[in-house]
């Protein structure tokens, strides 16, 4: 009888430790998963930022690039929304969204208005 019972506790204690382990790889999965995209966005705004051509205008390359920037921080904030946790963050994300979603049309109207 105590070996049975022993077992049984040894049995409980070993799948606790197995459910404990696998919330943990889960909760780090999904941070790492966080952080892998966020790495992924700004990895894609330096790409384009860095492969633009010069046009030979200042105005234009600024314009370009800063389209370019602005839409890292868009990617940038889906991933907070996304992936973090803190209500303040998100909330600054958002902002963060909207703002540069209005500079970047502003960008792309400038860009239009100038044959660029």
């Amino acid at each position: 009888m105590k070996i049975r019972v022993l077992f049984a506790l040894a049995a409980f204690a070993a799948a606790a430790s197995i459910a404990s382990a696998q919330d943990n790889n889960n909760q780090m999965m999904g941070h790492d998963m966080g952080g892998q995209a966020m790495m992924e966005a700004n990895e894609k705004m330096m790409s384009a930022m860095q492969g633009m051509q010069p046009s030979g205008s200042t105005d234009k390359d600024f314009a370009t690039m800063m389209i370019d920037h602005h839409q890292g921080a868009i990617d940038m904030a889906k991933v907070e929304l996304e992936h973090g946790e803190d209500p303040q963050l998100k909330a600054m994300a958002e902002k963060i969204m909207d703002a540069q979603e209005q500079e970047i049309a502003e960008f792309e109207a400038w860009l239009a208005e100038n044959g660029q």
